[in-house]
């Protein structure tokens, strides 16, 4: 019973741990971004993609699946046409780049 307990224990903290690493990266992204400094804002933007992708799968979403729900997000934004599709195409962009990489 113990170990179970244990292992409880140890899933619980990472996920807050997990959900306390976005909060600190959305605060650095933001100190990035102030002072106009690249390769910083890449590695925030990095920690936060690597930060939510675990996230879901210690919540039961997979990668995979986790990819295949990212792609049906782009498809919603494009249909719904953000500011950043309608004035860039960025999400049809993203969503060839994704492709591509299959």
């Amino acid at each position: 019973m113990f170990s179970q307990e244990s292992d409880i224990l140890h899933k619980l903290r990472l996920i807050e741990g997990l959900k306390a690493d976005l909060l600190t990266e959305v605060g650095k992204l933001y100190q990035a971004m102030a002072h106009n400094k690249r390769e910083a804002i890449g590695d925030a933007l990095a920690q936060l993609i690597i930060s939510a992708f675990i996230l879901g799968r210690r919540l039961g979403i997979e990668y995979p699946e986790m990819e295949e729900i990212v792609n049906t997000r782009l498809g919603h934004n494009i249909k719904q046409e953000t500011e950043a599709e309608r004035w860039f195409g960025d999400m049809s962009e993203y969503r060839r780049y994704l492709r591509q990489k299959r």
